[in-house]
């Protein structure tokens, strides 16, 4: 099941405020409230896929935690390795974006890469979570694009500037709630041109790994999303350009990025 959440066109006749729905093919049944905390409520009332703008299918009320270094060649082109725990690190979630949105050039940067990345949404408040459970809490999977300022990154020396702009995180196009993640394709373009191109299978800690350590360190909330790490081929995107993250069977992400 794809859940959307979207802006209705002026004559759809569901007035102005965002909503969700459950999209099958082109066409949206709307649902009450959000799903993470009301579950999924259908309604009678469709519109077409076509006539609404799609926003960030999920805004987290807490936190993005994102995994660093999860592929062992992303983790060589920054000159290192793998490390034996997974690294960690919070995105605010005043830096989630949805499709389309512009993500916007920060003027004390001069070079804004792109990095794409599968993110879980979580569905419950949970702890501790072994690892044979993490489905449980797991509420579906969307994409990521895991935006960096490149040159603050290296000035810093840590990625909370870099990594934290308004626009920073792209997520969706939707919430795929039956999704399973294993070799499926990812890839990242920039105007058209891939720049990265890899699996899913190529994660060194995997989605039950992930979800175990980062419970262990903290609660995780409902609407908590977690970025789980890009491959190799990370590179700036063009300003005035657009960045297509795409993960096979999940879909595409488009983002245009702003003139400097």
């Amino acid at each position: 099941m794809r859940i959307v959440r979207f802006t209705p066109g002026p004559d759809t006749g569901l007035g102005t405020d965002p909503l969700f729905g459950v999209l099958d093919q082109d066409i949206i049944t709307v649902i009450t409230g959000d799903p993470i905390y009301q579950g999924i409520q259908k309604t009678a009332a469709t519109v077409a896929l076509s006539t609404v703008r799609l926003l960030a299918p999920v805004i987290p009320r807490s936190k993005v935690i994102c995994v660093g270094k999860n592929y062992a060649d992303h983790a060589a082109e920054m000159g290192g390795v793998v490390p034996d725990q997974p690294v960690i690190f919070l995105k605010p979630n005043t830096s989630v974006i949805g499709p389309n949105d512009t993500i916007v050039w920060p003027e004390m940067s001069e070079r804004v890469d792109h990095e794409a990345e599968l993110a879980i949404v979580i569905g419950r408040i949970c702890k501790d979570v072994p690892q044979e459970r993490v489905n449980d809490v797991i509420f579906g999977y969307t994409i990521a694009n895991d935006v960096t300022a490149r040159d603050l990154q290296k000035v810093d020396g840590q990625w909370t500037r870099a990594k934290g702009f308004d626009t920073f995180c792209p997520i969706g196009p939707w919430i795929d709630t039956d999704f399973v993640p294993g070799t499926q394709k990812i890839t990242a373009s920039v105007n058209g041109e891939i720049k990265q191109s890899s699996t899913l299978g190529e994660m060194f800690f995997k989605v039950p790994e992930i979800i175990a350590f980062i419970s262990q360190v903290m609660t995780l909330l409902p609407g908590d999303v977690i970025l789980t790490g890009t491959p190799s081929g990370i590179g700036p995107m063009v300003a005035g350009g657009h960045a297509t993250m795409a993960i096979e069977g999940l879909g595409e992400l488009t983002n245009k990025v702003s003139k400097r």
